[in-house]
């Protein structure tokens, strides 16, 4: 088999609260619109939505917990990252 002949390419920098809070946006709105549906729909979409939702905050509060969020931007981030690697 032969090597590679690329290397693998850098991870990629994600503002990973940015998508939470999109897909938490998501769940939101399907909320809403199976509310209006009533009783035309299951009600297991609906405690799915709530489910999603709920989900998001928890994960909102651990990355919280973990730092990742609250600290301002990612320019701070970065730079306090880089005076961290120095000392």
């Amino acid at each position: 088999m032969p090597a590679p002949t690329r290397k693998a390419p850098p991870p990629l920098q994600v503002d990973t609260v940015r998508v939470v809070l999109a897909g938490t946006a998501a769940w939101a709105v399907a909320l809403v619109v199976l509310l209006l549906l009533g009783d035309r729909v299951d009600q297991v979409w609906t405690w799915t939505c709530v489910a999603g939702i709920g989900l998001a905050v928890l994960g909102l509060g651990i990355m919280r917990w973990q730092g990742h969020l609250g600290h301002g931007s990612d320019a701070a981030q970065s730079e306090r990252t880089s005076k961290s690697d120095v000392s």
